[in-house]
């Protein structure tokens, strides 16, 4: 019984936390916690919006699709030969992203986010050619990252923000180790994938 909850907990975990929702997540930070907060809340909503839309319901829906075009159950679409297409299909609708972004002018920084999480994408899927790595933990590496460069610039404490994050990983590389999705190894090498590429994303792109 506590195999099966635990089991459970993992799954629910790995829900939540998708990799998708790094984008939006960086966003609301940025709106609640910097000087940011005082724009306006209609252009706040539509900049969430359209992240949104391209960043987690596009991919979700077109990645669904195609498993379901396939037949296979989620675990057999995560085997490291079949996860180049889901890849593919994600680049694209943050490259799409990115474009719009840059003609509704909105303000580099912002973008900034979207190009850290385009980048960690493109790195994953470089990386998934010869080995499997884990983009969720990937992804809370980017958060990770995201925080240590927004403090560069708006020159805040993130240690404690970071703690959190940190303790985050740990539970979310640890469920998938529990669903044997990734090894040790996997979920450890995503982190700090993340963790670069949205520094680098951030700061010097």
């Amino acid at each position: 019984m506590k195999h099966r909850n635990l089991i459970l907990a993992a799954r629910v975990l790995s829900l939540i936390f998708t990799p998708f929702y790094l984008p939006v997540v960086g966003l609301t930070a940025l709106f609640v916690f910097s000087y940011l907060s005082l724009l306006p809340f209609a252009y706040k909503a539509t900049v969430i919006a359209l992240v949104y839309l391209f960043t987690v319901l596009a991919p979700s829906l077109l990645i669904h699709s195609y498993r379901r075009y396939h037949g296979w159950t989620p675990v057999e679409l995560g085997r490291k030969e079949r996860r180049m297409v889901p890849y593919v299909i994600s680049i694209a609708c943050y490259f799409a992203c990115v474009y719009l972004m840059e003609r509704m002018h909105i303000p580099r920084f912002m973008g900034g986010i979207l190009i850290a999480a385009l980048l960690v994408q493109i790195t994953c899927a470089v990386i998934n050619a010869w080995w499997k790595i884990s983009t969720h933990t990937a992804a809370i590496g980017g958060v990770a990252g995201a925080l240590a460069a927004f403090a560069e610039i708006f020159s805040f404490n993130p240690v404690w923000w970071l703690s959190a994050v940190f303790l985050l990983a740990g539970l979310l590389g640890t469920s998938r180790m529990i669903l044997r999705q990734h090894s040790l190894s996997q979920v450890v090498a995503g982190f700090w994938v993340g963790f670069a590429c949205a520094v680098v994303g951030i700061l010097f792109l």
